[in-house]
């Protein structure tokens, strides 16, 4: 049974986050954090961290246990702007995730560091 606040959606609040430069870094490293991108399907087809599952927002509570993840392991939350990262967060520990943290300043933060993304055709 999920134990999420009645207004768990509302990008508001703190939850723990990790910048650009340092995701960066671990994605590098010999145990890289998993990602969750909640953007839109448009939004995640434009661009986005190579390696991560999209789900959206909208759809994460009813898909949390489709997840590929282990749910002892680091888990970075990602959208554009670090608004539907913060639900997310939330959603995931309150679903038993460990370590759960959201991308600072999203993908635009991303970007703007010229950190690689990878985008489909559509």
């Amino acid at each position: 049974m999920e134990t999420l606040p009645r207004f768990w959606w509302v990008p508001f609040g703190k939850v723990p986050e990790v910048n650009a430069t340092n995701l960066a870094e671990e994605l590098r490293s010999d145990f890289p954090p998993q990602i969750l991108d909640v953007r839109t399907g448009r939004e995640f087809r434009k661009g986005h961290i190579e390696g991560a599952v999209h789900v959206p927002i909208s759809k994460l509570r009813s898909r949390v246990d489709e997840l590929p993840f282990d749910r002892q392991k680091p888990v970075v939350t990602i959208c554009l702007t670090a608004h539907r990262s913060i639900p997310a967060v939330r959603v995931l520990n309150a679903r038993g995730f460990k370590n759960v943290a959201q991308l600072a300043g999203g993908m635009v933060a991303w970007r703007r560091n010229g950190f690689p993304i990878k985008s489909e055709k559509g």
